[in-house]
């Protein structure tokens, strides 16, 4: 009598295994992006850091646009995912805005940032894919100005508070620019402790 074969068994290390393989593609293809550009970012260059076969990669994202799009989005998620995790151990009163600013620094100052940054260049002078990037960078922007309000505790419906939240992530990006050259991490610190005093007071009167 022949073995009874489980297809859902056998399935599942089968996705486990791709799922790793497109983790450790997207992963690597941020690294290439913030390190190398757009330019050296290539299917190719991308499979072999990640330790994958053109081929292999290839079936995951057919083109690189696919590829890096892809792993602009994924790390976004990771990013908001882990600011997420950060709500319940903030403090409460004056010490929340600050804590929550050093938060948003961060996220301007990492690989992603730089990452997303080269992909934007290269959507200036590509059509194609600047149709990609235009709406990604949408919805990565509305889900960070929702998490920020989360974290700060406050309510977009109170007026003056989306426009104050959206200031600081602007100005956030902005400071994150001028770290990308040299270490401005001393002025861009000063800079976010005034803020965070201008914040506080700005949200208190809002509430």
């Amino acid at each position: 009598m022949s073995p009874v074969v489980d297809n859902g068994a056998l399935r599942q290390p089968q996705q486990d295994r791709s799922r790793a393989t497109r983790k450790r593609l997207l992963e690597a293809a941020i690294e290439c992006l913030a390190e190398l550009g757009w330019a050296g970012s290539t299917v190719s260059v991308v499979a072999e850091r990640a330790g994958v076969s053109r081929g292999a990669a290839q079936h995951h994202f057919p083109t690189r646009e696919d590829l890096v799009t892809a792993a602009v989005e994924y790390v976004a998620e990771e990013r908001t995912a882990r600011l997420r995790d950060h709500l319940a151990g903030l403090p409460e009163g004056p010490g929340r805005v600050q804590a929550v600013i050093d938060l948003i620094d961060r996220m301007y100052t990492g690989h992603l940032f730089r990452a997303a940054l080269q992909l934007w260049l290269a959507a200036t002078s590509d059509e194609q894919l600047r149709a990609r990037v235009v709406p990604l960078e949408a919805r990565v922007g509305r889900e960070t100005h929702r998490v920020a309000l989360e974290l700060l505790g406050v309510e977009e419906s109170t007026p003056g508070v989306r426009e104050i939240v959206q200031a600081t992530l602007d100005m956030a990006r902005g400071l994150g620019l001028a770290n990308l050259l040299t270490d401005d991490s001393k002025r861009r610190r000063r800079i976010l402790k005034e803020w965070a005093r201008v914040l506080d007071g700005a949200l208190t009167g809002a509430g």
